[in-house]
């Protein structure tokens, strides 16, 4: 269970965090929630997907690790095998919280409760340094959660977009592998390539004009790494 306080010197000056990948660390996870701005770098790497929140109906974006649940291809050995890493796994086990008077600006919160968290010793990265002013890893993870938050918000007007021009649709595929077997990947969506090559010019302007052409374009370009992906996947059943 979570365990969420606001960080600060005075109770979490002897903090360290584990900052390597490892399954006990809770990086076994089959995706994680990805933003619009982060679609150039992770397309290189990821199938970027759209899920649909039942209750609410509002699409999000994961980039895809594996197939099955708690399967991440992307960990081997104590490192992360790609040459970029989500925000929302790389600040992990930090979040972003607000005050209680509800004044502007987030606040760097910690859960107490992550694997990652070590108390003392030498291993991991210290968050204060002797005197109690914040490290250059807590600096890192600070403005990793400011982008975060940033892109999350901006992200509304992008899903908005998505919407408006009717451009994503559902995605199901099977993919057989060495072993005989079958993964069957179903209730994700995907960008329509036939409906966004069809849009007028206006249309196209004004996805233009507010900087959603681009991350559509990496949307369509990440479906080529579901080849790697199985790959790395046959890979694993091939080697036990």
């Amino acid at each position: 269970m979570s365990q969420h306080q606001l960080l600060d010197s005075l109770n979490h000056r002897d903090l360290r965090v584990r900052t390597d990948s490892a399954t006990e660390l809770g990086d076994a996870v089959m995706a994680c929630l990805l933003m619009p701005v982060e679609f150039r770098q992770a397309q290189a790497h990821f199938p970027i997907l759209f899920r649909r929140d039942q209750a609410s109906g509002a699409f999000s974006a994961v980039a895809l690790f594996g197939f099955d649940n708690g399967e991440n291809l992307f960990l081997e050995d104590g490192h992360w095998d790609a040459g970029y890493k989500p925000l929302a796994q790389a600040v992990q086990p930090f979040l972003i919280g607000r005050s209680a008077d509800g004044q502007a600006g987030g606040q760097v919160h910690v859960d107490m409760a992550s694997p990652r968290i070590l108390r003392g010793g030498e291993d991991g990265e210290a968050l204060f340094d002797a005197a109690g002013k914040p490290s250059p890893y807590l600096d890192l993870i600070a403005q990793r959660l400011g982008d975060l938050d940033a892109a999350y918000r901006a992200s509304a007007d992008f899903f908005a977009a998505l919407a408006r021009h009717d451009l994503l649709e559902p995605f199901t595929i099977d993919v057989p592998l060495i072993d005989g077997s079958n993964n069957s990947l179903v209730g994700f969506h995907i960008v329509n390539e036939d409906r966004l090559q069809a849009l007028d010019g206006d249309a196209l302007a004004d996805l233009h004009g507010a900087g959603h052409l681009m991350p559509l374009f990496m949307a369509v370009a990440s479906v080529a790494q579901f080849s790697e992906l199985v790959a790395r996947k046959n890979r694993r059943i091939a080697h036990g």
